[in-house]
């Protein structure tokens, strides 16, 4: 078994007697002096601040404790002897000046004595201390540094790229089958204690700000809403499970936390039955109550256990965590501070990522949470006037959230709560975030609440996820994004008619946003996300072929790469192009914000190969990169009416090439409107 310090570098071990949980190995007390040479027998003290080998400590403990017993000694028959002969002192005059000049001299040497002694007795309790800091350090040093690195049996495996050298090739077996299984170290998860400490992540103390964490010298009010954690999983690890509740228990002040509710979505693991049973069975007998289940009779999704939970829910707010996840301390105050200053904001925490495969945690900042028009969800700057605060610690609005979040419960309840027509995974965060916004409320991320959460390295439960997200993202277009929907219809690639997908009854849901007269997308658009491109000037989209050899398309071609290329084809991205009034082709995609950049087809002006080059970088260097296009006819260059056609080579296979025109046709997969 390989020790749990050479596993994961977030623990240090400690010993067992300083009444610390997470130790492994002997305490400190078995632990001895390294071989020394006992034929060195020099012991020198003219360096006080020198460490002693030690032998020469053993010595020198017997020279002190000989030194102490003479000083004793002598200060004990000083005063006997002017008690058993006080009257031969008293004979004599000179004699008694002799005697007192006798005893000056013997005092002086007992004082020198004793600033030696003490001398040695720092020096010894300094080497002490030395031996002991040796001591811990050798019990805290990984022992898997020491031994051989064992051959791996799964070199191409992403859980032993950075983790795992030492395992026998049993335990790299079980590790791997459960990386399989869970996407995450399973394994590892096993043998950390559940109540392993986390690194205070907040925002970080620097050489020209305040002395101290700006987050750590917070103080919120005694009396805040209770919350009610959620925690939603299909076949978690159990130990995964079990830290998690353990971190909200212990991190939670128990005044607040009304009650953790565990959806299960129809996990077939066995651990998730007796004994997770026998766990919470255990907790209750520490805090009676505290646990909840919900389990589904079929498997329904995540978006349907998010529901589950929140309509289980009993306190104040309900906070909708994944279960992979652990709380840092004072996660939840902030959380719930911001909640009862005003109730119609939805909160979230800022995520810190714990790496799949060491479980060590790593600190992300705080950072809006955003979507791109397909609404996969990421990661956005703060809008401007946050960053005008300088202060790293305040709350942040944000367009959306990522799928954690905590609301105030009848705030959730008044806007609509959760969408139940939403299927598996997908969509339904910003769903929310549209309808918060529009509909009276604010998203804000709260930096100084941290939440450490597992990216895994795959989703065992579905492994193709763009199925059920296509779904969700064209119904949440359907009802609130009004004539912004064909954006979502476009970046899926997808005809703004008859698409087939079907997205489920929506005639609720569009009444709901009648009822609470929510705001129109284009407010949303203009004051919470103007960083979207709107795309409105694109009138077609999808792949694009000349009929003289219409089962090849423009592609891309290598990236990196300037040059375009035509394939066979197959209608996936680097295929996808679009072409905007405004002359511009894109090749290989188009980007859903303003900031990114696309890629523009280019005719070079000389030579016969196209060129394909950042639009940016292209219009500030003059390249030739406007097109004249209309469906079913030539793709002209307005500067140097060549155009872009296909030509047979040498082994007749046809290339892109830019000529002098000949009459060639292109077709665009999707038109948006004639051009």
């Amino acid at each position: 078994m390989v020790p749990v310090h050479s596993m994961a570098k977030l623990y240090v071990t400690t010993p067992v007697q300083h009444g610390l949980v997470g130790q492994v190995g002997p305490p400190i007390d078995t632990y001895s002096y390294p071989g020394v040479d006992e034929t060195n027998s020099s012991c020198s003290f003219q360096d006080i601040d020198s460490v002693p080998t030690p032998d020469c400590l053993m010595r020198c403990r017997g020279v002190i404790k000989g030194l102490a017993f003479l000083g004793i000694l002598t200060l004990c028959l000083y005063p006997v002897s002017h008690v058993v002969f006080p009257r031969a002192q008293e004979s004599s005059s000179d004699g008694s000046r002799v005697q007192r000049a006798a005893d000056e001299t013997i005092l002086k040497k007992l004082e020198g004595l004793e600033q030696r002694v003490n001398k040695l007795v720092e020096t010894l309790e300094l080497s002490q201390r030395r031996e002991l800091s040796e001591k811990r350090a050798a019990v805290e040093q990984p022992k898997e540094l020491k031994s051989p690195k064992k051959k791996k049996l799964f070199p191409k495996s992403y859980l032993f790229t950075k983790w795992g050298d030492h395992l026998t090739e049993e335990e790299q077996k079980e590790a791997q089958d459960l990386f399989v299984r869970y996407g995450y170290n399973v394994f590892l998860s096993n043998r950390l204690p559940l109540n392993r400490s986390l690194p205070d992540t907040r925002d970080p103390k620097t050489p020209t700000g305040p002395p101290q964490s700006r987050c750590a010298t917070k103080v919120y009010p005694k009396e805040l809403p209770t919350v009610t954690v959620v925690l939603i999983f299909l076949d978690e690890a159990l130990s995964i499970l079990k830290r998690a509740i353990r971190s909200i228990i212990d991190r939670t002040p128990a005044h607040l936390l009304k009650e953790i509710i565990l959806v299960d979505d129809h996990s077939t693991n066995e651990d998730l039955k007796e004994k997770l049973d026998e766990y919470i069975v255990s907790v209750h007998q520490e805090k009676p109550g505290i646990i909840k289940r919900v389990r589904h009779k079929e498997r329904l999704g995540l978006a349907q256990a998010r529901i589950s939970g929140y309509e289980a829910a009993a306190g104040d707010v309900v906070a909708i965590l994944d279960a992979h996840i652990e709380v840092h301390e004072l996660w939840a105050e902030p959380l719930l501070a911001r909640i009862k200053a005003d109730r119609t904001v939805v909160v979230s925490p800022v995520f810190d990522r714990v790496n799949f495969d060491t479980l060590e945690v790593i600190r992300y900042g705080a950072a809006a949470h955003a979507f791109d028009w397909q609404l996969w969800c990421m990661y956005e700057s703060f809008r401007p006037e946050w960053y005008k605060l300088n202060d790293k610690s305040e709350p942040g609005k944000s367009p959306s959230v990522m799928g954690i979040l905590v609301a105030d419960r009848l705030f959730l309840g008044e806007i609509g709560g959760l969408d139940k027509g939403m299927e598996v995974y997908g969509g339904e965060n910003v769903e929310l975030g549209i309808r918060v916004w529009t509909c009276g409320g604010s998203i804000e991320v709260v930096p100084c609440s941290k939440i450490a959460h597992i990216e895994r390295a795959h989703k065992p439960y579905a492994l193709d996820l763009s199925k059920p997200m296509k779904r969700n993202a064209l119904r949440v277009a359907e009802v609130w994004m009004d004539e912004y929907k064909t954006n979502v219809l476009i970046s899926w690639n997808l005809p703004l008619k008859g698409h087939g997908i079907d997205i489920g009854d929506v005639t609720e849901r569009k009444k709901l946003r009648e009822e609470l007269k929510c705001k129109p997308f284009k407010w949303y658009m203009d004051n919470v996300y103007p960083q979207l491109d709107t795309w409105e000037d694109l009138v077609g989209y999808g792949a694009l072929w000349n009929d003289l050899s219409d089962s090849n398309c423009i592609d891309q071609g290598p990236v990196p790469g300037s040059v375009p290329i035509l394939f066979h084809c197959h209608f996936y991205g680097p295929q996808r192009c679009y072409y905007r009034l405004s002359g511009e082709i894109y090749i290989g995609g188009i980007k859903s914000h303003k900031y990114n950049r696309n890629r523009c087809l280019v005719d070079p002006g000389e030579g016969n190969v196209p060129g394909l080059h950042d639009c940016k970088m292209a219009k500030e260097k003059k390249f030739h990169m406007h097109w004249e296009f209309k469906q079913g006819h030539a793709i002209r260059n307005r500067d140097t009416n060549r155009c872009l056609e296909i030509a047979q080579g040498r082994d007749s296979t046809y290339h892109l090439i830019i000529q002098t025109c000949s009459g060639q046709h292109w077709m665009i997969q999707h038109v948006i409107k004639d051009f």
